[in-house]
Order: structure tokens, then sequence, then C-alpha cells
């Protein structure tokens, strides 16, 4: 498969021609800091999919269900369609580059209403995002602080956690794009080095390690379904949950240097390299255990704390933990710069409630304040129902995958849809296009409704996934404004209309 890249091709970088004009050709004028390299834009989807976030936060979850076998193997498999679904979209991406992302492109290529149920299912994805990096990130906390210190991780006190990192990702991100792009240049760096860490203490510590059988081949069910092909198939949301995020390069392509072809190529680097780091990091995980079931029910909360103390002892754990949670904190930092921009760029087309407010942009950083404000408080109260559910996370992880999988799919339909009507940028897939998106499209088919399944029997209320229900009331809720005002204010300028929302540039605070 031949597939365009900045690194092969200097007529690619010619034709991507200056990024304003680019922009303003789109219907959009420049307000936003335009200082981002393609390593960072690069950086950011990779520090979003965050293989020592998702895969760690979800591990415990994996073990549950289907076990070794499918975390191993889903994660190949999964890896690889993802991958193909990352190319296809990123085909679309190098066409119309700006920080509304998805729903842009529905839009030009599939009109309004394909748009505003795009921005919809993307928005919540990002923001179910946020809600489930950080919750996740809060439970490690917890098991740090249970290491040296004694602490209980109740779940009050784990939500306490959680809304002090909300905060300082708002922090981090009102402070401006710069700070933002450094972070994910050293969080790229901090992901390979933690992995090359962790599993190099695993490996080479003196304890007992698991066969390749058991590392291949060891199938464990604790979710109550008898059925083994359903069950292995629940547990791929380890892997699927962990595989997304990608789109933020998309999101920050009107910060991005090169955007043609910088965002789309940031896309798709973003998700094999994941897809390779992964596979060592859980291949280390799975060898180190040495109690599956005590691991499981760890006094820490979280199972890969168990392993790092069976393995390594308490010294050694607590400075791998420490590994983890920065690198989760890089990954929520990352994912609230991606959530808030598809908020601003929604409201710049007059497709949220309160547009006017959300779509402003600071004078001294030209960052969307208080966007950011709104993903992080809406992702607050996505998570709020751990409080009372011990399955409220795996849910939250469900909304994010949800959300955002669909969204990821409807760009690439319709661009099957339009044929030769696509005009491609100089990123692109050529002849490639049609395997690529149709295999990407019935994948996402599929797990949208899978993972609106029960994940637990019996049935109950804390064990039921409420996950499709809030996607229910979002969708309700999106089509309530759209009969009601969405149809009148939702508008995206005209392409080649350089002056179409140039109000916009007045608009900063």
């Amino acid at each position: 498969m031949r597939i365009l890249s900045v690194s092969s091709s200097r007529a690619a970088r010619r034709q991507s021609g200056d990024d304003a004009a680019v922009l303003a050709g789109l219907g959009y004028p420049s307000v936003l800091d335009r200082r981002m390299s393609g390593f960072a834009n690069m950086g950011a989807s990779f520090t979003v999919i965050s293989i020592l976030s998702g895969c760690m936060t979800m591990y415990g979850f994996g073990l549950a269900t289907g076990g070794p076998a499918v975390i191993m193997w889903g994660w190949v498999g999964v890896g690889l369609i993802v991958l193909l679904l990352g190319m296809a979209l990123a085909e679309v991406t190098s066409a119309y580059p700006t920080s509304g992302g998805l729903y842009y492109m529905a839009d030009r290529l599939g009109g309004p209403l394909w748009a505003w149920y795009t921005g919809w299912f993307n928005m919540l994805g990002l923001i179910g995002g946020i809600a489930g990096i950080d919750f996740g990130a809060a439970t490690f906390v917890g098991a740090f602080a249970n290491l040296q210190w004694g602490f209980t991780p109740t779940p009050e006190k784990t939500m306490l956690i959680f809304a002090a990192i909300l905060l300082l990702h708002a922090l981090l991100n009102v402070a401006g794009i710069n700070l933002v792009a450094l972070l994910n240049k050293v969080s790229v760096w901090w992901h390979i080095g933690g992995v090359a860490l962790i599993v190099g203490c695993l490996m080479l510590a003196p304890a007992q390690h698991q066969s390749a059988a058991f590392v291949f081949g060891h199938f464990n069910n604790d979710t109550g379904w008898g059925n083994g092909l359903f069950v292995g198939a629940l547990g791929l949301l380890l892997a699927q949950y962990t595989f997304c995020g990608y789109d933020a390069s998309s999101h920050l392509s009107e910060e991005t240097k090169q955007a043609q072809i910088s965002a789309p190529q940031g896309m798709v680097r973003s998700i094999w390299i994941s897809l390779i780091a992964g596979f060592v990091l859980l291949f280390g995980l799975t060898s180190a255990i040495q109690d599956y079931v005590g691991t499981q029910k760890t006094s820490t909360g979280v199972p890969p704390a168990q392993i790092f103390l069976d393995v390594a002892g308490v010294g050694w754990a607590k400075a791998l933990l420490l590994v983890v949670i920065v690198a989760q904190l890089f990954c929520g930092n990352a994912e609230t710069a991606a959530a808030s921009r598809m908020v601003f760029a929604f409201s710049r087309d007059g497709a949220v409630p309160g547009s006017s407010l959300w779509r402003r942009t600071s004078t001294r950083t030209k960052t969307p304040v208080a966007a950011v404000w709104l993903s992080v408080g809406v992702a607050l109260l996505l998570a709020a129902p751990s409080l009372i559910s011990p399955t409220a996370y795996s849910a939250v992880t469900a909304i994010n995958v949800l959300g955002i999988t669909p969204a990821y799919a409807i760009p690439v339909y319709l661009r099957l849809r339009a044929g030769d009507r696509f005009q491609p940028g100089p990123w692109n897939l050529g002849r490639w296009h049609k395997p690529v998106g149709v295999t990407a499209v019935i994948w996402v088919a599929f797990v949208t409704v899978l993972f609106c399944l029960p994940q637990v029997s019996p049935v109950t209320v804390d064990s039921f996934n409420y996950a499709p229900i809030v996607l229910a009331l979002v969708m309700f809720a999106a089509w309530i404004l759209w009969t009601t005002k969405g149809r009148r204010t939702y508008k995206i300028p005209d392409v080649g209309n350089r002056t179409a929302h140039a109000a916009l540039s007045d608009e900063v605070v």
C-alpha cells in the first residue's frame, strides 16, 4: 500500500500551501495561535491514546472479561483495524484541516444534519474521554497514596482527587497552546521511556514469569455470562477504549504548521506507535502476574499496582506507579485540549447553546478559555455516578467509545459515498480508500452495538451499563435542539468565503 506522506513527497508539501490561506478557503479566519509542529501534533494524539492510561486503567476489566488471551490478541486485532480507520479518517482530515474536525468533514460531504449529529457524537466522546482518563488517573493516585501513606481510596475521596486533576488540566490549557505543545512533546518520550522502564523491571525481576501459553492462551470469565464468544467480544473494550482520541490531531490542526500533512500524518503515526508499544506493555504486565485472583482483588484498587508489588517490591512499585500517573496526567491534558477545541469550533458555527460564550478566545493566549472550563465541568458530571455504582468507570469508558467511534466512521462513510466528487488533500490513500474505508465502517458498526450491551450478569442497578442511556439522552437532546433552534442557528461558512465568520476574530476576552 502506497500512502502519501510528508517524508516521501515534496510535492505534497508544496500542495498544502499556506496554512492561513487553506483555512480561509474553508471559510474561517485564523484566530488561534498556529505554533504547533508536526511532532507536537502527533504527540497530542499519541498522548490521548496513552497506552499508560488506557491499558493500565482498563487492565482489571480485561482480566475479568476474557483474560490474557483476549487482552493480547484483542490488542493486535483491534489495533490493526483502528489503524485502517485512522488512515481513512486521516485522508479526509487532509482535505479539511479545521478545529471542527469530524463534524466539519461531515457537513462538507453530507450536509448540515449529518454534521449536527456527528458533532454531538464527537463532543460527547471527547468530553467522556476527559472523564475516563482523569478518573482513571485518580484511581492510580489513590493506589499510590495507599502504598505510601495507607490511604483508603473510597469513592468520595477518589472523586475529590478526580476534581483536582480536572482543575489542573483546565489551568494548564488556559495558559496557552505553547505549554500544551511542549507537554505533548515531552509526553511522547515519557510514554516510550515509561513502557521501557516498566517492562524492563517486570521482565528482569527474579520473580517467576508466566509461560507464553498462559499469556496468549489463558481465557478467564468473571462476567457471569456463559457465552465465551460474547465475553471475548466484550473484552475488546480495553483495546478499543485505548485506541480513541487520535482525532486530537485534527482538532488541533488550526494551531499546527503544514496542517494538511502534519495532522493526518500525526493521526496515523500515533496509532501504529501505540500499537507496538502497547503490545510490549501488555505482554510485560501479563507475563509478570504472580497471583491472578490476588491481582484482581488487590487492596490498592489497581491490578497493575499489585503486579508491581508482587514482582518488584514496594519501593519500585511506587516508582512505577508515579511513571504511570504522570503519563495519565499528560493524557488528560491533551484530551482537554482536543475537547475544548471541538467545543470552540462547534460553538463557532452556532451549534452549542450559549455559543457566543464558548467560542470566545483570550486576547493574551488565543485560547478558547470558556470552552476549556465547560469541557472539564461536563466531564465532572459524567463521572459523578461512580459515587453510587462500582461499575460506573466501565460505563464512562463505554461513553467515550460510543460517542467518539461512530463520529470517526461518519466522515469515512460519507467520503465513500461521495466517490470521485471528493477532492483529496495532499495526504491520501489513492485507490486504497475503498477497501480501507469499508472495513473501517463495518468495524465501527459492530463495536457500537457491542458496547451498548450489558457487561455483567445478572444485570442490577449497580452493574447496569448506563452508557447507552447517556448516549440516547444526548442524541435526543441534539434532536430537540436541531428542531427548535439548530436548523436556524447552525451554519458553516461557504467554501472559499474568506469574509465569513470574520466577526469571530473580534470575539476575544
